[in-house]
């Protein structure tokens, strides 16, 4: 165990990503308004954060090298951010598909990030036990995908930057209608601002192809590590919709679209 009074060392836990000279570079996360994060303000309406990665900034192409070294090398513990510049860091909003790969890695840490969504391939780091993403302001929703990662048992999220928080219950974003069919959407090229990401090719419950079928999007709030989590789901049908599982305990019971929804009080009631 470190001892915190012991002059010299970096009692960040989680990987150091401040910046050494903001006042020259600027803060190392982009400005966010969806809702207030220190006390209760309720608003009719929230909404999705409307970013698109830039693919060709150099901090996304250096974050697929990093991840390719990390799926090579058989890691257990990845800090991506960590390797990046001050401003590369800021230019990754979110994750690429290929953090498929990291089958190996048992701690994500995302500390202090710049992302305003996780792809829902990190279902596929099937020996995730530890995820890191705290004082990722930005971050406010996760990808019902996550909870395929059975293993995962701890996390460090920043609560209050979450929707339907308890502490201050803000709103969710109002989904899409539900439709049972595609044919009138690219589910390859969607637009973030409407749909919450740019890209949905499978069923967040049963892995089917959004393609072949429909799209029905839902909230719901479940237990995911040390954490309640918001999270989004894509399904196929309504009978994928009926399959989830209940809320948790003290949030909204039952899978929903948002907007205009009741929620339990807030802590500040």
């Amino acid at each position: 165990m470190t001892d915190e009074a012991e002059p010299g060392l970096n009692l960040n836990r989680w990987g150091d990503t401040s910046d050494p000279a903001p006042e020259r570079r600027g803060p190392r996360q982009d400005a966010c308004s969806c809702f207030d994060q220190s006390r209760p303000h309720p608003r009719a309406r929230v909404g999705f954060h409307a970013e698109r990665q830039d693919t060709s900034a150099s901090g996304w192409c250096h974050l697929l090298e990093l991840i390719d070294e990390a799926a090579a090398d058989g890691r257990e513990e990845f800090r991506p951010l960590t390797g990046l510049s001050p401003e590369e860091r800021r230019q990754i909003i979110t994750l690429p598909p290929s953090i498929a790969q990291l089958t190996a890695v048992k701690h994500l840490v995302l500390y202090g990030s710049n992302l305003v969504r996780i792809p829902p391939e990190i279902g596929a780091m099937t020996s995730l036990e530890e995820f890191t993403p705290y004082t990722s302001y930005r971050l406010h929703w996760f990808p019902y995908e996550i909870t395929r990662c059975r293993k995962l048992t701890r996390s460090t999220v920043s609560t209050r930057a979450l929707f339907g928080n308890y502490k201050l219950r803000p709103p969710f974003p109002r989904l899409q209608p539900s439709s049972d069919s595609v044919a009138d959407l690219d589910p390859g090229n969607l637009d973030p601002r409407r749909w919450g990401a740019t890209v949905t090719h499978s069923c967040s419950v049963c892995d089917r192809p959004i393609e072949q079928s429909g799209l029905h999007q839902v909230w719901i709030s479940l237990r995911v590590a040390t954490d309640v989590l918001p999270l989004l789901v894509n399904a196929c049908s309504a009978a994928c919709v009926a399959a989830l599982p209940g809320g948790a305990h003290d949030y909204i019971p039952t899978p929903h679209k948002g907007g205009r929804v009741d929620q339990p009080a807030s802590d500040w009631d």
